[in-house]
């Protein structure tokens, strides 16, 4: 069975986009979806005027559209925030019950599942990836009887496994992320420049952290994000005269770990290194726009930017910058507090998302697969995307997209959130700003609404919404195990 998003007019608005326009061509928007790496959603000087760090042209992104106040990243970590962008699901129903993967580990997603990828190309569209990928590829051995690792790839022959297996007809990454062996670039499923060499590590000073371990003779770290700034330029223009609509799927390498900005972006900021490659991400996304614009093609693309999750901004940067990376929210990157998972969310569409306009419809980074959906008139399959809900609505101004959301951390904790309400599973941050402790309650309850910060516990002062919560948990995670079709 099919779950139907068809539409039963053409009319001016955005619901018309999967129609036909008077020429015959698709009027299906390009899609363009842009995820920062482990970017704050204080970083924005638009989202907060307090910040320390120049952001004119995430500024002018929000001028021009629309942005969310309530928006979430279903992990606040990378690889299963990454594996519910693309599938729709919480990544706590696949494999992968905490942490993230590394560069050498295998696919988490499998052949079969759908994604917004697979999604878009039933609707004729060309899609592409390009930027970190830190989902698992399908490395060859040299020797089979070992396990895959560092000393054991042929990078000479192309992985069985790469994004093209899972709906992108065009893929240009890195295996994972910026400071994780090893450091190549792969092309549709091959390794760019197969000549390996030995990369020495880094871990000082704070920021400047890498692994060391194999890499492309070729390959260089400080250039990253700029190389594959270029190769995202190249897609727009080889796309822009073809009637086939696209999506890109870009998936930035930064600000996370190593903070390297260029030259020109260095002591821009009062927020320090950390500062300075936000300003340098703040470019990145300018030339995105400024492309686009260029090639004649803004008025029909919808642009998306957003993060995987919150910053990685500990108590010791605050002491030393006047700057609050993830707002007034608390906890940082890994924390199922706010602070890790509470995100920018920024979507252009000239014409068809008001500009200067706000949000406040909690959503979430696995509604993606829904919305691309209902916009396009796909149609979604009923074993997938069971955790996607369509926030296409609350892109027209007319309500809000879900009810409630949860959020899973680096340890394997959750939360969970049902209107103003949120319950944490836990007496710490189920990540790195605090552990575990015996003497504090053994879960947090939170009134959102009242206390955004997250600083009064009221489980004692509301039991039956501490029972209420933990009961709508365990129906959506019975017993810690994922769901029976993808066990």
């Amino acid at each position: 069975m099919n779950k139907p998003f068809l539409f039963t007019v053409c009319v001016s608005s955005l619901l018309s986009a999967g129609c036909k326009s008077k020429t015959g061509e698709s009027a299906s928007p390009n899609i363009i979806l842009i995820l920062a790496d482990d970017l704050g959603y204080g970083d924005i000087r638009y989202l907060n005027v307090n910040s320390k760090i120049p952001t004119p042209n995430l500024d002018r992104l929000c001028n021009d559209g629309m942005y969310f106040t309530d928006a979430h990243s279903n992990s606040a970590v990378s690889t299963p925030t990454r594996y519910g962008i693309l599938t729709g699901r919480y990544c706590f129903r696949s494999s992968l019950k905490q942490g993230v993967l590394f560069g050498y580990d295998k696919p988490l997603i499998e052949r079969e599942r759908p994604t917004v990828a697979s999604l878009l190309q039933t609707k004729n569209y060309h899609t592409a990836c390009v930027g970190k990928w830190h989902l698992g590829l399908g490395w060859q051995a040299i020797d089979a009887s070992r396990p895959i690792d560092s000393g054991n790839v042929d990078y000479s022959k192309k992985v069985d496994y790469s994004p093209n297996d899972i709906g992108f007809d065009y893929s240009y990454i890195i295996p994972a992320s910026l400071d994780m062996t090893p450091y190549v670039y792969l092309e549709d499923g091959s390794v760019v420049d197969s000549r390996i060499v030995n990369l020495d590590g880094a871990n000082t000073p704070r920021g400047n952290f890498w692994r060391g371990g194999e890499a492309s003779q070729s390959f260089t770290i400080d250039d990253c994000l700029d190389h594959l700034l270029g190769k995202v330029k190249q897609y727009f223009i080889n796309r822009r005269k073809e009637k086939q609509p696209f999506f890109l799927y870009f998936p930035l390498t930064a600000p996370h770990t190593p903070w390297l900005p260029a030259e020109r972006f260095r002591g821009i900021s009062g927020a320090g290194t950390y500062g300075d490659f936000v300003a340098h991400v703040d470019f990145v996304v300018g030339q995105i726009v400024s492309t686009i614009d260029s090639l004649g093609l803004s008025n029909n693309t919808l642009i998306i930017f957003t993060s995987d999750n919150g910053a990685d901004w500990k108590p010791d940067d605050k002491a030393r910058y006047p700057h609050l990376a993830n707002y007034i929210f608390r906890g940082e990157k890994s924390d199922v507090w706010d602070g890790g998972h509470h995100i920018p969310f920024i979507v252009k569409y000239p014409g068809k998302v008001a500009a200067q306009s706000s949000s406040d419809a909690l959503i979430c980074l696995t509604d993606f697969f829904s919305t691309f959906a209902e916009l396009t008139g796909a149609f979604i399959p009923e074993t997938a995307a069971e955790d996607s809900q369509s926030f296409l609505g609350a892109l027209q101004g007319s309500g809000k997209a879900r009810d409630e959301i949860v959020n899973h951390s680096i340890n394997g904790n959750f939360a969970i959130r049902i209107g103003e309400w949120k319950l944490v599973n836990c007496s710490g941050s189920g990540g790195w700003s605090a552990n575990e402790d015996p003497l504090l309650p053994p879960v947090q309850l939170y009134n959102m609404k009242n206390d955004p910060e997250e600083s009064k516990n009221l489980y004692e002062q509301h039991p039956e919404k501490v029972e209420e919560l933990k009961n709508r948990l365990d129906l959506i995670y019975p017993e810690n195990n994922s769901s029976p079709e993808s066990r």
